[in-house]
Parts: structure tokens; sequence; C-alpha cells
């Protein structure tokens, strides 16, 4: 069982709270134990009461509050003016407004003010109050308490005083969503004053925020007492980005936010300027590829219009002269979205047929100057007949466009058109200087390919037109074929030859100028020329007409070097007798000719290299080497393109050769040296190719 326990409570006095100890079982009833517990509250937490009487105008205060206005010994007149005295004149008539309307009304009273002690210190007291009313509902008394708030006030202002000097706006809400506090810097950020935010609704005085980022924040930060930190823009009239700090407290949400528009605007330069070098890079990527035919270039167009949007505009085209006629045609196009991607091609199938005369990208074209048009429907819709064109134009509905032509060398080989619709700004000068960039860099990719294959074709002619038809004997088969290389920019000084010298002997030449460019194709025809001079005799041996054609080489101050190998066909009355031939040849740094015998075996005929190439030294000591074969063979004479590569060793490839040209040995010989160069050229054809055969045929 509980056990009672002795209890003492203070002692009360007259007008005072505090007094001697005494048994709590002496204590009359639980009435007097809530009386004594109230005082003892009251006391601890430093409240004074008062008591006015209206009717005589006597004003009594406790001790407590004679205390904390700073009266000792007797001093307090126990009138309204008595302590109207000690109210700081600042406060003083709002005070004594309070109180009066109190009396007034029979209701509430509730100030907070300054108390000028006389010692000069100020004090901040909060009281509170009710007037009460006889049986006529007159006012005849107002009792009320009051509280020193100076350690409050004080801690309070501090706290202002930081928020006030702090560079970041803050405000905070209640829960009813009405702000309670804003700070200096939330008055500027927010374009709106203390008195117009203080106790204003947050979704009337900001209506953009509803259903917005701040309100989802704003909500899930006081539903769920978390803490949330985002990015969110304002429209006007704000206007801004604001970095947000939302956090829930107990009486609402307190918020710090910062204006980072500046910020943001920095960050999106910069993503956009490193946009733009990536798409200047990619551009440059992609113009690289080798070009030339219109199919190729219009692939490259294609690909450039697919990487200009969405980095310098929502859509684009791209326009071409062709490079016959020199009419001009939208070869590509590409738009960001790709459900208008078909509208898009389908204006560019239709817009240079429909636009009138001084269009923009005509003028672009005409003239050769950048364009730019701030209005496109006012500018083109106008001029575009009834029909798909118009209906195609307003479904891409372009606001702002740029326009550049594509000029390289003096000449315009195209256009590039950029369009930004209504929701995009227009083109910054950044943007458009991007575009410009991207427009001379395709420009002159094109013009250099043009260029470059005009140059290589015409090498090509040159060459093809000193490679003449080989003669046809009775008693043999001779065969060339010459093949350029596709993939480089400039064409060799390969060559071969095959003509009937005055005793009937054959001869067979095979060469190689270095160098890839027209002037090694000119060198080419100048030896080749040189050496039919020394060999058309017919009684000059291989190793002479090299040797003759070297020194000529040196006389004339023809200054370039060459490898190259001198066969001649020889017979003896003896020799037709009995079915053979003899095959003499000179080898000047050349590969090696290959045999290929009746029986399919394949021999190289002399070391792995011939001796000392043209153009080194015209003393050099050169030989002739000879064998005798059976009719039936064939005698394989070619340049190192065909056995060579940027992956193939020479001696690797010779040995491909000798296994192809056996493997082949039963096709005709037309058949044998088209399979030859289609199975053994190396990948992408890095040099010209070019052979020459003969197969000796039984009489």
């Amino acid at each position: 069982m509980d056990l009672p326990l002795p209890v003492t409570v203070p002692e009360q006095r007259p007008g005072s709270p505090g007094g001697a100890l005494r048994p709590l079982s002496l204590l009359p009833d639980d009435a007097e134990v809530s009386r004594l517990r109230i005082e003892l509250a009251i006391d601890a937490a430093g409240i004074g009461s008062f008591d006015w009487d209206l009717l005589t105008g006597r004003l009594t205060w406790d001790e407590q509050l004679l205390s904390l206005f700073g009266y000792r010994d007797g001093g307090f007149g126990e009138t309204i003016d008595a302590f109207a005295e000690r109210l700081h004149p600042d406060d003083r008539d709002r005070t004594l407004q309070a109180l009066q309307e109190a009396v007034e009304t029979v209701g509430t009273y509730e100030a907070e003010f300054r108390v000028v002690l006389p010692s000069g210190d100020t004090r901040w007291v909060q009281g509170r109050g009710r007037a009460l009313a006889d049986s006529r509902g007159r006012p005849v008394r107002l009792l009320g308490a009051a509280l020193d708030t100076t350690r409050l006030r004080e801690g309070d202002s501090r706290v202002s005083r930081v928020l006030e000097t702090m560079r970041s706006a803050f405000f905070a809400l209640d829960r009813s969503w009405r702000f309670t506090y804003v700070n200096a810097e939330a008055e500027r950020v927010l374009h709106r004053s203390r008195e117009e935010l203080l106790g204003g609704d947050l979704w009337e005085l900001f209506p953009a925020a509803v259903g917005s980022d701040f309100e989802v924040n704003y909500r899930a930060v006081m539903e769920r007492g978390e803490e949330r930190v985002f990015d969110a823009y304002y429209p006007p009239p704000l206007d801004a980005w604001y970095e947000v700090r939302a956090w829930p407290g107990p009486d609402g949400l307190s918020v710090y936010f910062l204006d980072v528009t500046e910020r943001r605007a920095a960050e999106e330069r910069a993503r956009a300027g490193a946009a733009r070098l990536a798409l200047l890079a990619e551009v440059s990527a992609l113009m690289s590829t080798a070009l030339g035919s219109a199919a190729a270039e219009r692939a490259a167009l294609q690909r450039v219009a697919e990487v200009v949007v969405p980095v310098l505009g929502d859509w684009a085209i791209l326009t071409l002269a062709d490079g016959t006629d020199g009419r001009m045609h939208d070869v590509a196009s590409w738009h960001a979205d790709p459900a208008m991607r078909p509208a898009t091609a389908a204006y560019a199938g239709l817009r240079l047929a429909s636009i009138a005369p001084d269009a923009p990208v005509l003028q672009a074209l005409g003239s050769g100057r950048l364009l730019t048009v701030a209005d496109v429907p006012a500018v083109v819709r106008p001029t575009l007949p009834e029909g798909e064109v118009r209906e195609v134009f307003d479904a891409l509905a372009p606001r702002t466009a740029v326009t550049l032509p594509l000029l390289a060398r003096g000449r315009t080989l195209g256009a590039l058109s950029v369009y930004r619709g209504a929701d995009r700004p227009a083109a910054t000068a950044e943007d458009v200087a991007a575009a410009r960039e991207v427009a001379d860099r395709v420009a002159l990719a094109l013009d250099n390919a043009r260029l470059f294959d005009q140059q290589r074709r015409l090498a090509e002619a040159l060459q093809r037109s000193l490679l003449t038809a080989p003669p046809q004997p009775d008693d043999a088969e001779i065969v060339v074929r010459y093949q350029p290389a596709v993939q480089v920019a400039q064409v060799g000084g390969d060559w071969y030859d095959a003509f009937l010298q005055r005793d009937g002997a054959t001869v067979l030449v095979i060469g190689d100028v270095v160098g890839h460019d027209t002037e090694a194709a000119a060198a080419m025809g100048q030896l080749r020329g040189m050496l039919r001079g020394v060999a058309h005799r017919g009684d000059t041996p291989p190793d002479a007409v090299l040797a003759e054609l070297d020194d000529a080489m040196d006389a004339l101050g023809l200054h370039t070097m060459a490898t190259a190998v001198v066969a001649r066909v020889e017979q003896t009355p003896e020799q037709r007798a009995a079915g053979t031939t003899t095959l003499r040849w000179s080898n000047a740094g050349h590969p090696v000719p290959l045999l290929l015998t009746p029986e399919g075996e394949v021999h190289r005929l002399g070391g792995a290299r011939g001796q000392l190439m043209l153009g080194v030294d015209p003393s050099a000591q050169r030989t002739s080497q000879q064998v005798e074969v059976r009719r039936g063979s064939t005698l394989l004479l070619y340049t190192d393109g065909l056995v060579e590569g940027r992956d193939l060793l020479l001696d690797e490839g010779t040995d491909r050769l000798c296994a192809a040209l056996a493997q082949l040995a039963d096709l005709p010989l037309e058949r044998l040296c088209d399979a030859l160069v289609t199975r053994l050229q190396p990948e992408g054809l890095q040099d010209d190719v070019a052979l020459v055969a003969i197969r000796l045929h039984p009489q």
C-alpha cells in the first residue's frame, strides 16, 4: 500500500506569494492548492500584476511590478499618470490608447512597450489585461499582468539584426501561408515592401507560384517536416531564377533564397559555348570524309544538318549548287522534333521553286552575305503560293532565321539556313558566329573536295592518255591494267608500256616515278617517251636502255627518281623450232617480275630487288639477266601498289601475289589480270596499281 509522505508548501503572506512552509495537510481545500500553484508560477516567471479601479482611478501594483518599473520605497503614485511617466516617449500614446480601447469596449488589453528606468536604462515589458463591468455593463475595473521581455526582445533583436544584414533573402510563413517576417534583402529581391508582404497570403501575392516547383516543395516541407533545397524560376515581373532552401519550424515555414539568375545565365552561356565548340569539331570531322561525288556531298551535308540542331536552331536546311549546271538545290534538312522532320523535308523540297526572287536564301546566295530575318512569317509567308508549301511552312512555324552563304575562294557553293520558333530567342552574336564558322568549314571542305577531284581527274586523264593500248603480236597476248588510288588526293607516276622493235622482238616496260601528284605524272610521261626513244632501234639490250635513260635524265636536268623493269622477248629460229623463247630483263629497283610456267609453277626472276633505281647515280653499272622459257609461259610485271599497303609489307604482298597467280593459272590472261587486281589490292588502295602481262602462245 502507498504511504503518505509529508509535503510542505510556502505559507502565504498578504501581498506576497512567498512565506514560511507549512504542512500540505493543513491547507483547507483544493482551491487553496490551485491558487498557491498559480502564485508560485507567477513568481517564478517574474510576472507582476495590477488592478486599476476605474471608479476611483487608483492603480495598484504588486511588488513584482513595482520592481519591474524601478519603483522603491513607495515612490509609485498609484495613478495612471505615474504609469505613463515611466513609458518611453515613442510608445506612450500607443500603449495608453490600447488601455483606453480595452476600457471603452470592456474588452482585453494587450501591448508591448518600453519602460525608461530612473537609471536611464530601457526595459521591454509586455502587458495584458481585461476590463470588468458591473451589473449594468459599465467598466469598473481593469485587471492584468506584465512581463519583462527585455531578454527575449534582445535575442529577437540580435536575430533580426543578423537577418537584416544578410546578403541573402529570408522570409517566414505561418501555417496559413502568410508572411510573418521579411528581411530587407527579401524586399529587394521580391520587389515588394515589408508593408505589402507582412500578413499577406503567399499564393495571392505571388500567383505564378501556384502549381510551380515553389508550391510543390513548400507543401512537401510543411507536410513532411523535411528540409528541401531546389532551384526554380518565377516568371515576370520577377523573371528570375532562385536557389531556395526551405525548412519547417514550430510556427510554419522558413525560407532562405538567392537570386541566381546571373549564375544560371553564366552556366547556360558556358554550356552553349561548349556545345558550339563541340558542334564545330563534329562538323570538321564530318567534312573530312571522302567527298567529290554528289552522293558523298549530300550525305555529308545531311549529317551536318543533323548536328546543327538544336545547338544553333530548331531546324535547318542546306542548299547546294549543282556541280554541273550551277543550279541550287535543297539537299539536306533536319528538325529537332522527330515529328516535324517530314514537314521540314517537304518544305526543303518545295521552297526554292516557290519563294520570291528576293527571298533571304536567294539574297544570301546572290550577294554572298549573311542575312538575319527577325520575322520570317512577315518576310517569307506572303511570297509563298497557296497549297502544300504554305501549309508545311505554317506547320513549321518559324519566327527568326539566319541564312549564311557557303563561300570558298570567292565562289558561292550553297547556303545554310537555320530557323528558330517563337518559343526560342533569336540567335545571339555567338550563335551567329558559330553558324558562320560552320558554313565556312563546310564550304572549304566542299571546295577542296571538288578541286581535288578536278585535279585528280585531270591527272588521271593525262596519265591514261600516255598509257596507250599494247600491240598484239601473232605469237603472244599482251594485257595491261591501270587503276588509280581512290582514297588519296593525288595521282601517282605508275606506268606501263609495250611495243615491238624493228627486229620483231617485243619489249615490256613497267615503271613507277617517286611521288603522287601531277608532277609525278608529268615526269612519268617524260620517262616513258625517252625510254621508247632509246629502245626503238631493236639491238639495245634492257640494261643499256636503262643506262641511257639514266644518263638522259641527268643530262636534261630531270630531277626525279623512278623504278623500272625493261623486259625483251627474243626468239631465234632454232628456238622457234624448239618451242622456246628467251626472256631478257634489267631491273632498276623495281619489284621482281614473275614467271608463270605452263605447268602452273610461279618463279621470281632475279633477286628480291633489282639494281639501283633511276635518278640516283647516272654512272651506276647495270646488267641484264635472261632465261629460256617454253611457249605457253606468262610473264607478269607490276607496280608496288599491288603488293604493298599501309598494313601490308612488300615481301608479304609478293608472297600473296605468287600464291594467287598459281591458283588462277588456268584463267585466260584478261580474266587472270582482273582477278589479281581484285583479290590482291590492299584495302582502300593507297597507291596506284599498274601491271603488264604477256602470254606466249605455242607456235
